[in-house]
């Protein structure tokens, strides 16, 4: 199991656009296919950063999980809603293994 984690960089005078953004993803990435923890959204500290985090099998899985995505009704429309609003400024994902505990079928 791998853990998707995407650092956001955000405009900070729209927080609220960020949160609208992060519903529809709450929406759309389960439907297709990836095990969504959450978006977090700055509360104290950075007033830029955000995140969301998600669970997916493997690499291959990610694949095919945003091809779905893509083809989703509502990511096409999240995706556009970011490119119109402008809020997102940088956005890196990152994609870790736990390893602090045995899994099974490790």
């Amino acid at each position: 199991m791998l853990t998707c984690i995407i650092r956001y960089h955000i405009d900070p005078t729209k927080r609220d656009e960020f949160a609208q953004y992060a519903r529809n993803w709450g929406q759309a990435i389960p439907r297709c296919g990836a095990d969504l923890i959450g978006y977090f959204a700055p509360h104290e500290g950075s007033s830029t950063l955000a995140y969301g985090i998600y669970n997916i099998p493997n690499l291959a899985e990610y694949e095919a999980y945003r091809a779905r995505l893509s083809a989703d009704p509502l990511g096409q429309k999240n995706y556009q809603f970011a490119q119109e609003k402008k809020f997102l400024l940088r956005e890196d994902r990152t994609f870790l293994k736990c390893v602090s505990h045995p899994q099974s079928g490790a």
